[in-house]
């Protein structure tokens, strides 16, 4: 007896944990206590959300204006007003040529011009008192046309020796120096308006449509990784490269610190329809085959599978042009745990993004 005892013991614990576990299968899914073991998402609520297409290209950067100053008559370089890279004002003097010979020529031009105009001055006071004739005041006030005229010639050429800033910006590297001797058409200095940037970038046609003038762009650099310009559409070609059936589209860039320069290539994104359309997240999409589901969740927490028509995704967001109203509670994480009409515990995103 005292052998066969704990036997029997054994026999009656087996027998014990099978009614447990009996008493807990009776408790799964399927049982009252099913509830309980519903997975737990994360529930997020169906809300407009703004939304915009966005065509990529690739621009070159041009200055706001520039031009390359010359010198229109061969002559030798007296003094040069810049240095390298320096800003300069429209109208300041940015080189004189020698105009030795010129301002010679000026001077007895004047002298010539104001001694025409004494006798001028004499004759019409002889023809108010009738000692001169008309003739011979129209001889003498031809005469001193023909003096201002040739002043105003010599006065020209002085002019075409000072050599001015057309507007205001940035000269370029100086490659020529005081005392050099320059000839008609040497380039004297560069000057560029970098307060603006105009950004050309080509299209395909098939985007004509969708541009229009003062349209927002965006654009990047490769020297400035991950940093944004924004500008708008100034102009558009009027008309399309038969041969690459593209048109080229203009932007202007604010460009305050000069950080954009002339000859860059950036990246370009035309922000294009504008709307706010209901949206949800993308871990919410249930993709089958060329269909979308998101998994509804109802008032009793149970998840329905709901075909949507999706549109856009931007930032993390999907666009659902069909399929919900704003409002709606959707899985928005945890979909692989859930079944079509099956119970969930939910949390909102903002608790699970805490917990997580």
């Amino acid at each position: 007896m005292w052998v066969r005892l704990p036997k029997l013991s054994a026999v009656a614990a087996l027998l014990g944990l099978a009614a447990c576990g009996q008493g807990d299968a009776a408790k799964g899914p399927g049982g009252p206590g099913g509830a309980g073991f519903a997975p737990s998402v994360v529930v997020d609520t169906v809300k407009p959300v703004a939304f915009a297409d966005r065509i990529e290209a690739v621009g070159t950067a041009y200055a706001r204006e520039s031009t390359t100053l010359t010198s229109t008559v061969t002559e030798r370089i007296v003094r040069l007003n810049f240095g390298d890279g320096e800003y300069v004002r429209r109208g300041q003097v940015i080189a004189e040529l020698a105009r030795g010979e010129e301002s010679a020529d000026l001077r007895a031009a004047q002298a010539q011009l104001t001694e025409a105009q004494q006798q001028l001055d004499r004759l019409r006071q002889l023809q108010a008192r009738g000692f001169a004739t008309n003739a011979r005041v129209d001889e003498q006030v031809a005469a001193v046309n023909s003096a201002r005229a040739q002043a105003g010639s010599v006065q020209a050429q002085i002019g075409d020796r000072i050599i001015r800033a057309p507007f205001s910006g940035v000269v370029g590297l100086r490659r020529i120096s005081s005392g050099a001797t320059v000839s008609a058409g040497t380039e004297i200095a560069t000057i560029s308006d970098l307060s603006q940037i105009k950004l050309d970038f080509s299209l395909p046609e098939t985007f004509l449509a969708a541009m229009r003038q003062g349209q927002p762009i965006e654009a990047q650099a490769a020297a400035y990784r991950g940093e944004v310009f924004r500008g708008t559409i100034e102009s558009i070609e009027p008309t399309i490269d038969p041969v690459t059936r593209s048109v080229t589209v203009r932007a202007v860039l604010p460009n305050p610190q000069a950080r954009l320069k002339p000859g860059m290539l950036l990246t370009v994104s035309v922000i294009a329809n504008p709307r706010t359309s209901l949206a949800v997240p993308e871990l919410a999409l249930v993709p089958e085959r060329d269909r979308s589901f998101v998994y509804k969740v109802d008032a009793e927490n149970t998840a329905l599978k709901t075909p949507v028509e999706i549109g856009a995704r931007q930032d993390g967001m999907v666009e659902v042009r069909r399929g919900l109203e704003a409002g709606d509670r959707i899985v928005a994480e945890g979909t692989v745990k859930v079944r079509d009409g099956g119970q969930v515990r939910t949390a909102p995103a903002s608790d699970a993004e805490r917990t997580g």
